[in-house]
């Protein structure tokens, strides 16, 4: 330094060398001997004839350079350091005047951290002086693996003699009214804003021997190699540089230093209660939830549209489900009972008409049958409502069309039972039954009753009409299109409404089943009423309990059973008479 004039122009620099043996209180020692003049010890005091001191240098270890930056600190004189690591000592504000040429132990905990996660370890022992140095490097280290996960399995204290430092090759002498300088190679150096040289770390692989006659581990001169470098200044992804194919391992093969084996996609890790927690358990992802990497802590839960696959490393879309012609076999089945009963009905629609002046088709109210019998059509035909994609429109119409429909044929029913009912006690002479007796009696009942559900459904529509909904959580990995009532008290009033027209349609008819006369329909609305009523029971609660498509299919067999009951059990007998008894009808015609 003193022979280069561009460093230090005019100026000679000298230099005292003092052993501080690793010792704290020689070392205070030899710091204040150099301040006082190297003859006494006198603190505050300088007797030096000549001279001035500069700076210092040293020392090795953080454990005797910590009480030198202290003191010194209080003269404000600079140390640089060739071998201290302590990190407190890159606190500033603590240690403004100490610089060092290695870096502190934080770089070499990022390294360290690095390496071990560039082989997948996650459980090491660790190797420490016994000394405030070696706990509080312990403390640290253990902080910054705890970050990654890394276990610390355990601690091996050693006392110093048994530690192997490496040599210093050189040491770098400066002024500080410098920040940079140069090394023997010429490069370039700088303080950071920490006081220190940061430099690359190398990677080394020692290589050991067993003595044969100790069997302690030696490393002996020339057993290193280098296999990489470790650079802060580069971007964290590139701060590693590591040649795998140039290390040699024991028995060739890479150690193995996990607690548990690693989590694949599709599972995380459940710490394991009272151990490590690098030791923990593979638990697959919950329903719903997925994990697209290698030991995944948590697991990612899906969008409300979407599911995890088979393996759950992935979020799929969820099917669509409804009741279909495409999938449903179920749906061709109603389709086809749907149809043939809408045949029969148009069979005896037919028959009727062909036969309209028989008394069997006159003796109950002709029109009444006829209205009953388009009606129960039209509710069988609401079948196609219940089935294919729902949307708005058609949710809105399948329960207040069918509704209204079947009030007519309840309404119907009704209407024909009164009049039975009243046709029988108008027999009785003086009577005042008979004035009740007429035309319009039976169509004013099916007109008021009907008109009640007409309003019920125009309120329903204007306050809260039925909307197509799509359910999301109902079926795991689905997600169900389906008709949402709108306003449920309105949908079970008009259950409830029909039921109140079929329970007194049962009841009137079960008072007069057995008044006598050959054309008395009574008891088959009775057995009719019971038919739709045990239909309807039995559907309710199924309809409750189910979800999805399974709704819809109690709904379209409880309109098909009660409309093919009603059926064939208040018009199958007509038809029997009909076809069998043709005298009665050839009277009635040559009358």
């Amino acid at each position: 330094m003193n022979n280069d004039p561009d460093i230090l122009p005019n100026i000679t620099l000298g230099y005292h060398l003092y052993d501080s043996c690793g010792h704290e209180k020689k070392v205070i020692k030899d710091v204040l001997q150099i301040l006082s003049g190297h003859t006494v010890t006198a603190p505050n005091y300088s007797c030096m004839d000549h001279g001035t001191v500069a700076g210092f240098i040293g020392d090795l270890r953080s454990v005797t350079s910590l009480p030198m930056a202290q003191l010194l600190g209080i003269y404000g004189y600079t140390q640089v350091s060739y071998g201290a690591r302590d990190s407190s000592l890159s606190d500033r504000r603590l240690y403004p005047h100490f610089f060092r040429t290695v870096q502190g132990d934080e770089t070499q905990y990022v390294a360290l951290v690095k390496l071990l996660l560039y082989f997948q370890w996650n459980m090491v022992c660790i190797f420490t002086t016994y000394d405030d140095t070696g706990e509080r490097e312990l403390r640290l280290l253990r902080n910054e693996l705890t970050k990654f996960g890394i276990c610390v399995e355990r601690v091996f204290f050693m006392t110093q003699d048994k530690i192997i430092d490496a040599s210093v090759t050189e040491d770098l002498r400066h002024y500080m009214k410098f920040t940079c300088i140069k090394d023997s190679d010429a490069r370039r150096l700088c303080f950071n804003n920490k006081g220190e040289i940061s430099e690359p770390l190398e990677i080394l692989n020692f290589i050991t021997k067993i003595h044969e006659d100790t069997g302690k581990m030696k490393i002996g001169k020339g057993l290193t190699a280098s296999i990489g470098a470790f650079d802060e200044s580069l971007p964290p992804d590139q701060q590693l540089n590591i040649s795998p194919a140039d290390i040699i391992w024991k028995y060739n093969k890479t150690p193995y230093s996990r607690c548990s084996e690693k989590c694949s996609p599709g599972f995380r890790k459940a710490v394991k209660r009272g151990d490590h927690i690098c030791c923990y358990d593979c638990v697959s992802c919950s329903e719903g939830e997925i994990s697209n990497e290698t030991d995944a802590e948590n697991c990612q839960k899906c969008l409300t549209s979407e599911w995890p696959n088979e393996t759950r490393e992935k979020c799929i879309p969820k099917i669509i489900d409804f009741l279909s012609y495409e999938t449903d076999i179920v749906a061709y089945v109603f389709l086809l009972l749907c149809l043939l009963s809408s045949i029969v009905v148009v069979l005896i629609i037919g028959i009727f008409v062909f036969f309209r002046n028989s008394p069997v088709v006159r003796a109950n109210n002709r029109s009444l049958s006829f209205i009953i019998l388009i009606s129960l059509k039209l509710s069988l035909l609401c079948t196609f409502l219940f089935i294919g994609k729902p949307e708005d429109t058609t949710c809105m119409f399948r329960h207040i069309f069918f509704g209204i429909i079947f009030t007519v044929v309840l309404s119907s029913i009704l209407a024909k039972t009164i009049v039975v009912c009243i046709a029988f006690k108008a027999t009785t002479p003086g009577s005042q039954w008979r004035r009740w007796m007429g035309v319009r009696l039976p169509y004013s009942i099916v007109m008021i009753l009907s008109s009640l559900q007409v309003l019920n459904g125009i309120i329903w529509l204007y306050f809260a009409p039925p909307f197509e909904e799509l359910e999301m959580d109902s079926f795991p990995g689905k997600i169900i299109i389906q008709c949402n009532e709108g306003s449920t008290p309105a949908f079970y009033l008009m259950l409830g409404y029909m039921g109140f027209l079929a329970a007194v349609s049962f009841v009137l008819a079960f008072m007069v089943r057995t008044l006598p006369d050959i054309y008395n329909e009574a008891k088959y609305i009775t057995f009719s009423m019971l038919v739709f009523c045990s239909v309807w029971i039995g559907a309710i609660p199924a309809y409750q309990s189910s979800k999805g498509k399974s709704m819809v299919i109690v709904e379209v067999f409880a309109v098909l059973a009660s409309g093919n009951g009603i059926m064939f059990c208040i018009f199958l007998p007509k038809l029997w008479n009909i076809l069998t008894n043709p005298e009665p009808k050839t009277r009635c015609l040559s009358e």
